[in-house]
């Protein structure tokens, strides 16, 4: 999220500050709940748009087909290390795809690893199992919680790598940063010490996959009220709702527990952009420690054919999406938003938490997954995928004050490049199930058949 002409994003503390180390290392977390537990079959290569083929090129170096092929790797390596952990709980230490698209089953004696390598598997010996490290992750998140937030604001990210049996706390480059180099006595615990932000933001709405929200009406609303955002996926429940997911903290009434409208930006004249919908839900923190909205798109909306089962990339392109996917590190994966559209990194952690600070200083805890690929400001809420299946939402990157994603790439090089933070869709389905009762998002699935209606 942005503002039109504030010069930082209103979220700016729910970016993702992730280092040389968390990128290049093999990361992996506990297994996130699983709404969809087969993976779906995906489109061909030459379904893909023109301009996802080019950005897969641009920033993986992979043909289309590889993109493809490695992302439902991915999915076959998850399913296999969730029936491996659950027969092996006390072994199993991870796995990853490695750069080459090789599938690593970590485990913590030669016993499992027989196991492992008998299905086929390469695999690694680790000192610490999945479950110890996750462990570690949920008491040194709750006492960056419990710290004053003067001080626990400089700790952008905690993740897991388990190559090096080891958490990762991520600090930005401040004095106060600096000050909490103590936590590196521990063993277990390594800081990474990232910039402390990026450029200057530009300041114009592009097309796409945008939409613009605010707390008054737009006639009555300054510029500096209004945020911008990116759609997520569309989505639809048992009631046969038109629904988008996008980012919880994009809702700019959240902290008081209310909904906003939605609109599609008149670029020409904002206060009369055309109203699509408004926030039927948004969670940020809590019990599931997600950042997400509910959209229930209007009648307007679903007559323009905003409720099918596409999202919009560069140039408007669309890609059909064809089911849901889980984050494997390793992964290939490729995101949309309003500022950056199409581009595509890999996942370089699938356990991440995160501290968000609201507008009234209170610290949400949020958890999902990083990526590689370049995420600015504006593309929160939008989609991320692995191959043409839904993955997750964008809710912050470490570039998100930045330009263009080529200016951020340039920045950023010295510290690992750029890194988003998205929140997994499989937990967001659970969790809006869970919390339906029974009325609206009530059997929700993420839209992979055209609207007949």
């Amino acid at each position: 999220m942005r503002k039109l002409v504030a010069r930082r994003a209103a979220v700016k503390a729910a970016s993702a500050g992730f280092a040389a180390t968390v990128l290049l290392a093999p990361l992996v977390g506990s297994g996130l709940a699983s709404a969809e537990p087969a993976a779906p079959l995906q489109l061909s290569a030459d379904a893909l748009p023109a301009e996802l083929v080019t950005a897969i090129s641009r920033d993986l170096g992979m043909t289309p087909t590889e993109y493809l092929d490695r992302a439902a790797r991915a999915q076959q390596l998850r399913d296999y290390a969730a029936s491996f952990r659950a027969e092996n709980p006390d072994s199993f230490a991870g796995a990853w795809l490695t750069p080459e698209g090789k599938a690593v089953v970590a485990v913590t004696n030669a016993d499992a690893g027989k196991l492992a390598a008998a299905d086929g598997y390469q695999t690694h010996l680790a000192p610490i199992s999945a479950t110890g490290l996750e462990g570690a992750l949920l008491q040194l998140s709750q006492w960056i919680a419990s710290l004053p937030r003067e001080i626990s604001e400089p700790i952008s990210s905690v993740a897991i790598d388990v190559l090096n049996s080891q958490l990762v706390l991520n600090i930005a480059n401040t004095g106060t940063g600096h000050l909490l180099n103590l936590p590196t006595l521990i063993a277990t615990i390594k800081v990474v010490i990232s910039p402390g932000g990026g450029g200057p933001v530009e300041r114009k709405p592009m097309g796409g996959d945008t939409y613009i929200t605010a707390t008054k009406d737009l006639h009555d609303a300054t510029l500096r009220g209004v945020d911008v955002c990116s759609f997520g996926f569309n989505s639809t429940d048992a009631a046969g709702n038109a629904l988008n997911i996008s980012a919880g903290h994009c809702n700019p009434n959240i902290d008081k527990g209310g909904s906003a409208p939605v609109y599609v930006p008149n670029v020409r004249d904002i206060p009369n952009s055309p109203e699509v919908g408004s926030f039927a839900k948004a969670v940020l923190g809590g019990p599931a420690a997600l950042d997400y909205s509910v959209i229930t798109l209007n009648e307007r909306a679903v007559n323009a054919g905003m409720d099918q089962p596409r999202v919009r990339g560069a140039n408007g392109t669309t890609l059909a999406i064809t089911g849901t996917a889980e984050p494997v590190t390793g992964a290939p994966v490729c995101k949309t938003g309003q500022s950056s559209t199409f581009t595509c990194g890999f996942v370089s952690a699938d356990r991440v938490e995160t501290q968000l600070f609201t507008a009234e200083g209170v610290s949400k805890t949020i958890r999902g997954f990083a990526s590689t690929a370049c995420t600015l400001g504006g593309d929160s809420g939008g989609a991320i995928v692995s191959g043409t299946l839904a993955l997750g939402i964008t809710s912050g990157s470490n570039a998100s004050e930045a330009p263009n994603c080529t200016e951020a790439n340039t920045q950023l090089a010295p510290y690992g490049g750029t890194a988003s933070l998205g929140v997994p869709i499989r937990p967001i389905l659970a969790d809006i199930e869970a919390t339906s009762g029974g009325g609206l998002g009530s059997g929700i699935t993420v839209r992979t058949k055209p609207n007949a209606g």
